[in-house]
């Protein structure tokens, strides 16, 4: 490897209850022009190795790497970005939605160059992420757009250097479908890649979604998935003698991957062979600082020892059937519930800049046309309303799974009793009452809750003051109309959980 492969990648993901530690205002929300502070914070105060500079969906500043550079020349001329720190661009997907920023990212890319070659450093930006991936045509039609750009600037613009024409598109995997068949994209793209460039992938990095499958198909469809699809890594790997650096896109709570400083050792054992973890804003945030940062370094110390666990085939067939029954509750019990929960989409805090999502989100657009919002937002609405995700439509699929079924997700999933004593914890069994008064499919969460009690020998509800404090306040959000104070109490009980979504 002639590069430093990142392990530790901080990125915007609007999930912080608290205020990010470099603001002095205690406002937690984090503009677009604040961001470029926040990028330097990730890299100078925590350490991080990458960070993700975002245009799907949200506004982002082209001027990225002209005030990096400005405004902290001395910082990044001793940790050059490129060579010991990274920016990595994630672009919009033009197959999936009105890719206007697409130009603009790739202009900024071309300039940064320029710029940085002025400054006497080396070139800042040259991989970038495409989200909801789901070929290798779009990864080689993207890197074509990008060689096109740089040939018509070095034609009609030139600024005395040379333009670097090539762009290494990362594939973001997102749906559970994807991430099992990512290595059928990428083996098609390595000989797309020889064949259209000339030249050959001596590695390749790879994204895996964890907040999308969960909110599409639900919280055990989603883990399953992600399991699933880092053995095809490996076997790709194993198989192409292509070197695959996997990263998982995880934040803080379970239902979205259950990366958060206080649960490291179960991230790592549950998630084997990855090498970059994205850090998300709860991670970043709701922790103190002498806190988070010993958690970084042992984070690092993890994923650089992290090796491919082989799942055989058979258990693969046996997890993959366990998926499957799994999508199939979550979508029936969750289907009656969505409108109920509207209310609460509409009020819920509001962190970055973002324009209305539009990527994504297979349950909206599968099931009757319901409006979906972002993981964050339907992951945090619920556990605001006492009723923690994780739960939806897992407990009755488990009381159908006989003996040989339950023993391989056990020693796949060794972690699935102590998630399910964790995220039970802020059950609401006032909240729930007053959710089944309203609408009797709430029952479904119910019996679900209670035979993951009885299967795991829990006791569903809160544990401590905190939490008691988190259940009173499920209770009276599902009761109340003001939606200034549904905000407010949805504020107060993602610092009591120390994560918003």
């Amino acid at each position: 490897m002639d590069r430093k492969i990142p392990n530790i990648m901080g990125t915007q993901h609007p999930d912080n209850a608290g205020v990010p530690f470099f603001k002095q205002h205690q406002n937690p929300f984090v503009s677009a022009y604040r961001e470029i502070d926040e990028a330097y914070a990730n890299f100078s105060t925590l350490d991080a190795d990458e960070y993700m500079w975002d245009w799907e969906g949200k506004h982002a500043d082209a001027s990225v790497i002209d005030r990096l550079y400005s405004e902290h020349y001395d910082y990044f001329k001793k940790h050059p970005l490129g060579r010991d720190k990274f920016l990595t661009f994630r672009f919009p997907n033009i197959w999936e939605e009105k890719g206007y920023s697409l130009m603009q990212a790739m202009t900024t890319i071309l300039a940064a160059e320029d710029f940085a070659a002025d400054l006497g450093l080396n070139r800042p930006l040259f991989e970038a992420i495409l989200p909801m991936t789901q070929s290798a045509d779009q990864l080689i039609s993207m890197e074509d757009k990008f060689a096109s750009l740089a040939h018509y600037k070095g034609k009609e613009f030139n600024t005395g250097h040379s333009d670097s024409d090539n762009l290494r598109m990362i594939p973001l995997f997102e749906g559970f479908e994807s991430q099992l068949n990512a290595p059928e994209i990428l083996q098609k793209f390595v000989d797309m890649y020889h064949d259209h460039f000339g030249r050959d992938l001596g590695y390749l990095r790879v994204f895996l979604a964890g907040s999308d499958s969960a909110l599409s198909n639900g919280f055990l469809n989603s883990i399953i998935g992600n399991k699933l699809a880092l053995t095809h890594l490996a076997e790709f790997e194993d198989k192409s003698g292509i070197p695959i650096y996997p990263i998982a896109g995880m934040g803080s709570t379970v239902f979205r991957g259950g990366l958060s400083p206080l649960m490291l050792d179960r991230y790592l054992e549950e998630f084997p062979g990855l090498k970059t973890a994205t850090i998300q804003s709860a991670f970043r945030y709701d922790y103190p600082l002498d806190v988070v940062e010993p958690a970084i370094i042992k984070l690092r110390e993890g994923l650089q020892k992290s090796k491919f666990e082989f799942i055989p085939h058979d258990d693969q067939d046996t997890l993959l059937e366990i998926a499957e029954k799994a999508a199939k509750e979550y979508h029936v019990t969750l289907d009656p519930l969505i409108n109920d929960l509207q209310h609460i989409f509409d009020v819920f805090p509001k962190r970055r800049d973002r324009h209305q999502h539009v990527g994504i989100i297979g349950y909206s657009r599968d099931v009757d046309g319901y409006k979906m919002p972002r993981a964050i937002t339907f992951t945090g609405s619920l556990y605001s309303v006492g009723i923690p995700p994780e739960f939806i439509g897992v407990g009755r699929v488990l009381t159908k799974l006989n003996d040989k079924e339950m023993q391989i997700l056990r020693k796949y999933y060794p972690n699935i009793k102590q998630d399910f004593e964790h995220v039970s914890h802020f059950f609401s069994e006032k909240a729930l009452t007053a959710l089944k008064a309203q609408n009797p499919a709430w029952s479904g969460v119910e019996e679900d809750i209670q035979a993951i009690e009885k299967e795991f020998d829990i006791k569903a509800g809160p544990q401590t003051p905190e939490e008691e404090k988190h259940a009173d306040l499920a209770s009276d959000l599902v009761k109340i109309s003001d939606n200034d104070t549904k905000t407010a109490i949805i504020q107060r009980q993602g610092e009591l959980r120390r994560f918003l979504g």
